[in-house]
């Protein structure tokens, strides 16, 4: 065995582009030939770091005159790396047209030795590289906080240290993203190279250049021994580790130690690893022993630089260090592309009875959010990690998986709502379980993020229940990542800015506000820029403060009643603050631009001349981006399955359209990949909830869903036929415990009827999922069933992941994938560039079977202003009851023959649609008389939470 066979080791990290340019392999001959005499020949590079991070000088022993072809093979040798290095790149560009690799040099100094080796090889390969030189006696600091900046950077794909050696500590080694150590020296590449895991390592370049000394023996050498003398470090460990691996024996010593005669003399080939003048005696040595000097020096010679053999010798190792940057490059881009999940799902054991929300939850434990992470392909760079259960996803993962198909999407929705409740977020997380848990289908579910005020109030948390909810349910309940409060804090500033502004205007002159020309044609551009004069009308503000908390005092107060505020006294109040138009604009936005840009088209009311003012008018909408660059990334966490769920957005359904943000589901649609499900959920009942989920957040989405499942309950279908109402606190009337099949068969011919044909509307296919419990009996699940495929459902299967867990859901599961691998015919339900009116009546007449609209004078008004400034051709978001498909609460089933009264139209400029307002909305939840908070309570010892629900 010749020792030129110690190369195919390295084969792992060689590139030479295969015919079809997508797998990189290759081996390198030896550069220098070997002998078996004694005659010296002294090399010296500066393109490499030892264990010391210094430049080795190179000392061989050859048996045999050196002759000028024995300098052009070594240029041979550089040749052929360059050669099939540059063909690696020729290929990645073929297929990226916009990648360049690039090699930063970092250093202290201004050397340039070593950026011009560099240099003259990547110029031949296609290479880019970059030099940073920092100062002479840099600290450890500076260098990590340059590490740090290169580390982030994607344009980046190898970084070579070349530091003194009292820079490079461990924590300088070790700061080095190790996919960017392309001279293995991080702890992690060293210890990826002694186990043999090349697949993301790399070999050091001083390392192959030293073997393809080596390569140029031409004895055979099977079955002997190499010698390694010197200090321990990365070219050492490299060289043993590789040669090891060849099958050859290998030994280390220090130089000295008494046995070190005895092993030289035994030895075939002697490695002297930074022994500083040291030298083997000839006598030592037999005379066919091949003997390779490596010496750091501390300073670069430059004298020794124009040698040949210098050149040869460092002209390889930067052309075999070029080689790994390509490597490097090749795993970046292959890391960019689509992952499939190797996801675990968690084994649930339901209980009977079924325990309480938070014991379910707190008795799973959750994985870590990062391994999550990873399980769906997500690279570290895209998580934001929040504690161990949630994390934030960088918005970048659009760009990286661009070209990757969409999975298919689903959205859940519900009949018309009763005080009962009918389960959406349970089935939409039961849906999700069912899909990956049990039939090994990617599937993500969206939801939206609960406001603090029904959580403490009346209704509780929004995580799902029983076995099908999001872990940990109390993280997702409360502050979760903070992007509530971040809506709070800009809808604040805006309102603030607003008083302010009209303070100002009102008590100061125009020379105090800095304005003191009459002509608006003869102001430059900084004396506009820095006042003008909105003439806010306070009668016309229509933008008010927010919190997050039911508190219905504040629904009307009076402001500027200090005596600084010199007599500015208005009335306003607060909404809550999910009801905030930044929260709408958070969930329709696409990307941080389109936030930014929809933040200032916000209209907050008008000047005394009838023009609208906006947040850009203020000058306000650059610092409201600012708080809410963060919020704008959605939040992963988890099922009790171990599935993943985004939680982003929530706003209101009345006012606003209800669904989560669009953001989540294109980032879910990418991640689950062409086969896999993304399953949310709109607000409301389907007439409300679903028809503005797909005549607005649809397009602005751009997005076409695949299926709608429609929840029901046998207890609200009962409701619906014509049962009594209920009240809170109050014992259920026996109609909704014992078995009624006409009140069930009524539901479901009025309500639930109406529900599958406004989706019909849409050209998407209906899934009925029936959720079930304790007291429905089989007559009436099997006859809602039987009466919803008779309505036009696609399919309709009773649900019980509420008792257990995903796999309660599956037969919804198998519904819906066969329902979504169905042709759809999707279409909205009217065109924008209606008028106003006819939109609004459509939706009235089609949707919520009104007969016709009555439109007041000062909604017919607004009509009249919106449509001259611009606005008519905006999406309509219907704000009435959610209790009837009519504007009458106390109807239930599906009423008809009414007319629908429009009693005002208002309009969410920024978020991009206008309300007509049927009746009167609250803004601002009021506390009950015995709210949530009553039971909630928090152990000071564990910190363990109780009572939430």
């Amino acid at each position: 065995m010749k020792l030129a066979t110690i190369r195919s080791v390295c084969c792992s990290v060689r590139v030479r582009a295969s015919r079809s340019g997508s797998r990189f392999s290759g081996m390198s001959r030896g550069c220098l030939p070997v002998g078996t005499t004694n005659s010296r020949l002294t090399l010296r590079t500066a393109s490499t770091v030892t264990s010391s991070g210094t430049s080795p000088t190179l000392t061989a022993n050859f048996g045999k005159q050196l002759k000028e072809d024995d300098w052009s093979e070594c240029n041979r040798l550089v040749g052929e790396v360059v050669q099939n290095t540059k063909e690696a790149i020729a290929t990645l560009q073929r297929r990226n047209p916009d990648i360049q690799p690039l090699l930063v040099i970092l250093q202290a100094g201004e050397n340039g030795n070593m950026l011009e080796i560099n240099k003259k090889i990547a110029g031949k390969i296609g290479l880019n590289v970059t030099q940073i030189c920092l100062a002479k006696k840099c600290s450890e600091d500076e260098i990590i906080e340059e590490l740090l900046k290169l580390n982030d950077d994607p344009k980046v794909h190898g970084v070579f240290l070349h530091l003194p050696t009292s820079s490079l500590t461990s924590r300088v080694l070790n700061a080095l993203k190790p996919e960017k150590d392309v001279d293995c020296i991080s702890n992690l590449n060293i210890g990826r190279l002694v186990r043999g895991d090349m697949s993301k390592g790399f070999v050091p370049p001083i390392a192959s250049a030293v073997l393809d000394l080596l390569g140029k023996h031409d004895a055979s050498l099977k079955g002997k021994s190499v010698l390694l003398v010197g200090e321990q470090g990365p070219l050492r460990l490299a060289l043993q580790c590789l040669i090891e691996r060849s099958g050859m024996t290998v030994q280390t010593n220090h130089w000295n130690s008494k046995s070190l005669k005895t092993q030289v003399m035994q030895a075939d080939a002697v490695f002297l690893l930074n022994v500083g003048n040291m030298d083997i005696p000839p006598s030592w040595a037999r005379p066919e022993t091949v003997i390779i000097h490596c010496e750091s020096a501390s300073e670069p010679d430059d004298n020794l630089i124009d040698l040949p053999s210098t050149s040869g010798l460092a002209y390889l190792t930067a052309a075999y260090r070029a080689q790994n940057v390509t490597h490097g490059c090749c795993r970046w881009l292959q890391e960019q592309q689509y992952r499939p999940w190797d996801l675990y799902s968690h084994k649930l054991q339901p209980l009977n009875p079924v325990p309480t929300d938070i014991e379910i939850s707190r008795a799973q434990t959750p994985k870590p959010v990062a391994q999550l992470a990873k399980e769906i392909g997500l690279l570290p760079e895209e998580l934001e990690a929040y504690g161990r259960n949630k994390a934030k996803v960088q918005l970048s993962l659009l760009d990286r998986l661009h070209s990757q198909p969409d999975g298919k999407y689903v959205l859940v929705a519900g009949i018309t709502p009763t005080p009962f409740g009918e389960g959406k977020t349970t089935v939409t997380v039961g849906l999700v379980q069912a899909l990956f848990a049990h039939l090994k289908l990617n599937s993500f579910a969206c939801l939206r993020q609960p406001s603090q005020g029904p959580t403490f109030g009346i209704k509780g948390g929004a995580a799902g229940g029983g076995y099908a909810q999001v872990i940990p349910m109390e993280e997702f309940n409360l502050h979760l990542t903070g992007d509530i409060h971040a809506i709070t804090a800009a809808n604040n500033l805006l309102a603030a800015a607003i008083d302010a502004r009209m303070l100002h205007e009102a008590t100061q002159s125009n020379k105090r506000l800095g304005i003191n020309k009459t002509d608006p044609a003869s102001l430059t551009p900084e004396e506009i820029s820095s006042f003008v004069r909105l003439d806010l009308d306070p009668s016309q503000i229509t933008w008010q403060r927010v919190v997050d908390t039911n508190d219905r005092l504040l629904r009307k107060i009076t402001v500027g009643q200090a005596s600084t505020e010199k007599g500015q006294i208005r009335e306003t109040g607060f909404d809550i603050a999910v009801a905030s138009e930044i929260m709408a604009i958070l969930a329709l936005a696409d990307s941080l631009k389109d936030m930014k840009n929809r933040l200032a088209r916000m209209v907050v009311g008008s000047s005394r001349s009838g023009e609208p003012v906006t947040a850009e008018d203020l000058g306000v909408s650059g610092a409201l981006a600012v708080l809410m660059k963060d919020a704008i990334k959605p939040t992963l966490m988890q099922t009790l399955e171990g599935t993943p769920v985004f939680v982003h957005a929530g706003p209101f359904a009345n006012i606003a359209h209800g669904s989560s943000s669009v953001l989540a589901d294109k980032l879910a649609l990418k991640l689950v990949g062409r086969d896999g499900y993304v399953v949310t959920e709109a607000g409301f009942g389907a007439d409300i909830g679903m028809e503005k989920f797909f005549n607005i957040k649809c397009r602005a989405s751009g997005l076409r869903p695949n299926v709608m499942v429609l929840v029901a309950t046998v207890r609200a279908l009962k409701m619906h036929g014509g049962g009594p109402n209920v009240s809170p606190g109050a014992p259920l009337p026996k109609e909704y415990i014992d078995e009624n099949l006409s009140l069930v068969a009524g539901g479901c011919h009025s309500n639930l009827k109406k529900q599958i044909q406004n989706a019909h509307l849409f050209g998407v296919p209906v899934v009925v999922a029936l959720n079930v419990f304790k007291t429905d009996t089989q007559a009436e699940i099997d006859l809602v069933c039987q009466l919803a495929k008779e309505c036009g459902a696609f399919d309709a299967v009773p649900c019980r992941h509420w008792s257990q867990g995903g796999r309660g859901a599956l037969e919804l599961a198998m519904a819906v994938k066969e329902a979504a691998g169905r042709p759809t015919n999707f279409q909205f339900l009217y065109n924008t560039e209606m008028p106003i009116l006819e939109k609004i009546r459509t939706i009235a007449q089609k949707v919520y079977g009104a007969e016709d609209i009555d439109l007041s004078p000062e909604a017919s008004s607004k009509i009249d202003y919106y449509n001259q400034q611009g606005y008519g051709s905006l999406p309509i978001c219907m704000a009435k009851t959610h209790l009837s498909l009519s504007h009458m609460p106390d109807k239930k089933g599906a009423p008809t023959g009414f007319v629908l009264p429009i009693r005002d139209v208002r309009a969410s400029i920024g978020a991009g649609f206008i309300f007509p307002l049927v009746g009167t909305m609250s803004t601002m939840p009021g506390l009950p008389t015995r709210p949530c908070f009553y039971d909630i309570d928090l152990d000071p010892e564990t910190e363990e939470i109780t009572g939430l629900f």
